[in-house]
């Protein structure tokens, strides 16, 4: 008689599914966190949608889901964890790793732009790709397309064509959202739409661009990914079967195009857990959408909806007064932030005569803030737009009040920093075009047309056996040329690192360094500091891929004074502080055509995303909110006119804010 062997449902990490008791944890769980939170981090398999209101910890509670699931013997490499910056993926994993060990380091985690990167490298055969391609930042991309519009002579035209910056935006944004550029064009620039055969030409051009000299751009990272996890092959099997848990943070803020690489990944195991909070959805203009997280429960199958209500920022009253304010929104998951911390001022709402006395009042109110024991570096004053802020800087600069203003150049957008990167990216892709022009570019006596005429002349040069550009290049300009050639390809046949090959480039690079740069003494720091960072790798490929996808934010050329001085007043966009909390918070000009915009008043999507921008800056106090307008505005054309408070503050109960009136000079 046949021995029977009964075959038994195993997960994908070969282990047998414990059962689970939480007298198997090495962590409490349940006493680490509170109801909801517990309920979010213990469930595993299903699709979950967590709703997860602001200041009531979510990633706190993503961090525990990560170890329990790691305690309950499930494989790190299993779980992917996608976040919209490096930085929050790696300060999950190190806090998992804290709280339980060195296993939830190991598990996939970070930006849907870096996995895409990691995982086209790693299959580009199975895409048709070759591994090798460079990444486009922003500034590249649009670089590029303005060589295609000069090509195409389209500055020529008698009437204004879109500049690069706006083809790149509407060209991404289609991409992004699945929305044609016609609509786009006839929603946004509608008088660009007699154009549309013109842009389609470039957007031709440029993927072909792209294509041939193995080029991809942010978007294209997302397209490729997303186009290799639905191809059903073997390869993209493979990767599937090895994801057994998907968490997505901030989904709020994911586009279309991301909220389909979610559910492609979902195909073999249907294991997804977002979180997010349909209240602070205020991307809008990066092509974020609104409708993945209200529609994600008919997107998935048996979705469970958890909410996480209790907030640990903010008192009381100000949860009650940002409670009172999303309240009317016409589509929402209902929530109610509460708090065990009942006491608290009320929020004021500050009417100011003027828009000038609306800045001395926060100038006043800061120097008193401050007497009372409350550092500059915990209080902020956002703000709608950035310009809302220009008289206020004035006030702040007269009474020495140091201040940092969110929205400063981005360090690799410094065009030194650029330049440098320029002759790296070459050494790795020789048919990098983009790059031979900005470098050729900042050499006397070459101008656009003579830099476009040695590139043609550089598109025939062998790159692996390059010997000189005398045949190729003609008089003075192969004595220009050679050096750099030969410079480049000298770094590239060697098996320099990085920061070596940083430091060759440089000892060519600093005489033009000096000849371009008046201040180059201030941008010589940011120099050292790509040095620095580049010591930290060992291949080319991945320090640049890394400078592209997440690269560091703040050039030394904006923060003159942070050697000076201490302690800072922060000033900041909405959309900047998103994420950041401060012991006491200024809105400022909150008036009817200001906040909300009088751009978003034609569409009721566009006011329901100013409301939430509200809501968003509110939640960022946790003892102290004024929102302040002035009421009266100067016009131009009629002088000074009454203004009107925004709608989403107007007739708050005197129980939820207390209205303050600032006539008088102080």
């Amino acid at each position: 008689m046949a021995k029977k062997y009964t075959l038994k449902r195993i997960n994908e990490t070969a282990l047998q599914k414990p059962a689970l008791t939480e007298a198997r944890f090495s962590i409490n769980y349940q006493h680490e966190l509170n109801p909801t939170q517990f309920e979010a981090a213990s469930r595993i398999e299903g699709n979950y949608l967590v709703i997860a209101g602001a200041g009531t910890g979510k990633t706190r509670t993503l961090v525990y889901r990560v170890a329990r699931l790691i305690e309950s013997g499930y494989d790190p490499s299993s779980i992917l964890l996608l976040t919209f910056t490096r930085k929050a993926a790696k300060e999950m994993m190190n806090r998992a790793a804290i709280l339980l060990d060195h296993r939830c380091s190991k598990i996939n985690g970070g930006t849907f732009h870096s996995f895409a990167n990691l995982t086209l490298r790693k299959y580009s055969k199975a895409i048709g790709l070759d591994s090798g391609f460079t990444i486009l930042d922003q500034g590249d991309s649009e670089d590029v397309i303005n060589l295609i519009r000069a090509q195409l002579k389209l500055s020529e035209l008698k009437k204004r064509f879109p500049n690069k910056q706006t083809l790149l935006r509407v060209i991404s944004l289609s991409s992004n959202t699945g929305i044609p550029i016609l609509e786009l064009l006839e929603k946004d620039y509608p008088h660009f739409v007699q154009y549309i055969d013109k842009i389609s030409d470039v957007q031709r051009i440029y993927n072909e661009y792209k294509v041939k000299n193995n080029l991809l751009d942010y978007d294209d990272l997302l397209i490729y990914l997303e186009n290799f996890l639905t191809l059903n092959n073997g390869a993209a099997r493979a990767l599937l079967s090895n994801i057994h848990f998907i968490m997505v943070d901030e989904y709020q803020d994911t586009n279309k195009l991301q909220s389909d690489i979610v559910k492609a990944l979902a195909q073999i195991n249907n294991n997804v857990m977002v979180v997010g909070d349909d209240s602070q959805s205020i991307y809008s203009f990066r092509g974020a959408n609104f409708k993945n997280i209200m529609e994600f429960p008919s997107l998935f199958k048996n979705v469970t909806l958890i909410k996480l209500e209790e907030n640990y920022r903010s008192t009381q009253p100000i949860l009650d007064f940002t409670n009172k304010i999303i309240e009317n929104s016409v589509e929402k998951y209902p929530k109610n932030l509460y708090t065990r911390r009942t006491n608290g001022d009320l929020p004021g709402i500050v009417a100011a005569k003027n828009e000038n006395m609306q800045s001395r009042f926060i100038v006043e109110r800061v120097l008193e803030l401050r007497e009372e024991g409350v550092p500059l570096n915990d209080i902020a004053v956002l703000f709608r737009s950035s310009y809302f802020s220009f008289d206020l800087e004035v006030e702040l600069k007269k009474a020495n009040i140091p201040f940092i203003k969110f929205g400063g150049m981005k360090f690799v957008e410094t065009a030194h920093v650029k330049d440098v990167l320029a002759f790296l990216r070459i050494s790795d892709n020789p048919r990098d075009f983009v790059s031979w022009y900005r470098v050729l570019m900042l050499h006397e006596g070459i101008g656009p047309k003579k830099a476009q005429m040695i590139m043609a002349a550089l598109d025939s040069l062998d790159f692996n056996s390059y010997e000189s550009t005398e045949a190729l290049i003609p008089g003075s300009y192969h004595e220009k040329v050679n050096p750099l050639v030969s410079l480049l390809f000298n770094i590239r046949k060697k098996q320099y690192h990085p920061a070596d090959k940083i430091e060759l480039i440089l000892e060519y690079y600093n005489p033009l360094f000096y000849n371009k740069y008046d201040d180059f003494n201030k941008r010589k720091k940011d120099l050292e500091i790509l040095s620095n960072i580049a010591a930290n790798y060992t291949d080319t490929e991945t320090f640049l891929s890394d400078m592209a996808i997440e690269p560091p934010q703040d050039s030394v050329i904006d923060v003159d004074a942070e050697e000076k001085e201490k302690e800072f007043l922060t000033l900041s966009t909405i959309h900047s502080a998103k994420g950041l909390e401060w012991h006491s918070v200024f809105i400022m000009h909150a008036l009817e055509g200001f906040f909300p915009s009088s751009q978003s008043f034609d569409s009721l999507e566009s006011i329901e995303e100013e409301r939430r921008l509200m809501y968003v800056a509110s939640t960022r106090a946790k003892q102290n909110l004024y929102v302040c307008y002035p009421t009266s505005i100067f016009d131009r054309q009629v002088g000074f006119t009454l203004a009107k408070p925004s709608r989403f503050i107007a007739g708050m109960d005197e129980n939820i804010a207390e209205e303050w009136i600032i006539e008088d000079e102080f």
